[in-house]
């Protein structure tokens, strides 16, 4: 007998998660106790309860002003490397803490450059923190590996800075490059001096398009700054009619078989679709679409892997097969090299959904 599909099963479950941001999944009483090490005093809310709960209100506030104010928070405190570390520790232990096996979390360093921290300084304190954590996670039998993805500002001329660290970078905890920040009015192929660096290292990269912006945005993230997955990309949904023939791009897309990086509650948060039943996830996943399940910011939507996954599941009527397909896709899809991949597939990944289909 299968086990019931349940947020107590889905913890238990192996699950890859790739898009996720290191400043949106800091733990409350983390940002009050890095406040007050570090002289911040801005922060709205004075107990972790408290600081939570005012985190999740000004996001789900449907203001962009709001919304955006609770990231001046999160970085606010994350501008010293002892900061920095801690914060990329506790991700890895609270990931592993879910059933997360592997992970990739982004972070824009030039945002902990504000007082003058050195950017390479940002890179070093993020993967050891990972490195530190994952460690720890594995003692207490709960292994995950996280990798860094490093995000250049749309909207910055840091591109180039960025794009060299991560080739700089790499294999010392750094897997890839991400684009993020305003889609609209900055596109992916701004500055192509940066794209021309990765391309010429043949790194990795992830772009944040067909988020806010439609399936132009996306087309750029594809032919102009050459993304293997797209971060969310859940707006090629636009060219997927609920009738009739997929438009030009979902077909390529499907057909490419173009890893989707979704995250339904940060969807529906930042308005894009009006409700989880509403958004278009579940009918992507059925056409054959390269579907991830993510969190985008997990402090911010007041979420994580195994209740997103759950929520998912629960309002679409998902299976276990469901679920394994879209963790094994998302694996299949990450910045790891060949063997570590096969070895989280047979070891991990399958054993898990196999003891919980029965």
């Amino acid at each position: 007998m299968p086990a019931p599909l349940n947020i107590g099963n889905v913890v238990r479950a192996p699950k890859v998660l790739l898009h996720d941001h290191l400043d949106g999944g800091l733990r409350p009483q983390t940002v009050l106790e890095l406040a007050e090490e570090h002289g911040y005093r801005e922060l709205p809310a004075s107990d972790a309860d408290s600081l939570g709960a005012w985190f999740r209100q000004a996001a789900d506030s449907g203001s962009l002003v709001q919304y955006l104010e609770t990231f001046a928070h999160t970085v606010g405190v994350m501008q010293h490397p002892d900061a920095i570390h801690r914060v990329a520790r506790e991700c890895a232990l609270d990931l592993a803490a879910d059933g997360v096996v592997y992970a990739e979390v982004r972070f824009a360093p030039e945002l902990s450059t504000a007082g003058g921290l050195a950017i390479d300084e940002v890179v070093e304190a993020m993967v050891d923190g990972f490195a530190v954590g994952s460690r720890e996670a594995t003692e207490a039998g709960t292994p995950i590996r996280v990798g860094a993805l490093l995000c250049a500002m749309r909207q910055a001329d840091r591109w180039d800075e960025v794009a060299g660290l991560v080739v700089r970078h790499r294999g010392r905890g750094v897997v890839g490059f991400d684009l993020a920040g305003p889609e609209i009015g900055f596109p992916p192929d701004r500055i192509l001096s940066a794209i021309g660096v990765l391309d010429g290292a043949r790194a990795h990269r992830t772009i944040h398009a067909g988020e806010a912006a439609g399936i132009d945005s996306i087309r750029a993230a594809l032919d102009g700054a050459h993304a293997e997955r797209l971060g969310h990309g859940v707006r090629i949904a636009d060219e997927v009619p609920v009738d009739g023939p997929l438009g030009p791009l979902a077909q390529r897309v499907l057909d490419e078989q173009v890893v989707l990086e979704i995250a339904p509650s940060s969807n529906v948060q930042t308005g894009a679709y009006p409700s989880l039943a509403e958004h278009p996830v579940d009918r992507l996943h059925r056409l054959g679409f390269a579907v991830t399940l993510n969190t985008d910011n997990r402090l911010m939507s007041g979420v994580s892997v195994s209740s997103e996954v759950t929520d998912v599941a629960t309002t679409f009527g998902w299976s276990w097969d469901d679920v394994r397909t879209v963790t094994e896709r998302a694996l299949a899809a990450a910045f790891i090299d060949g063997d570590e991949r096969a070895r989280l597939l047979d070891e991990v990944v399958r054993p898990g959904y196999t003891a919980l289909q029965g």
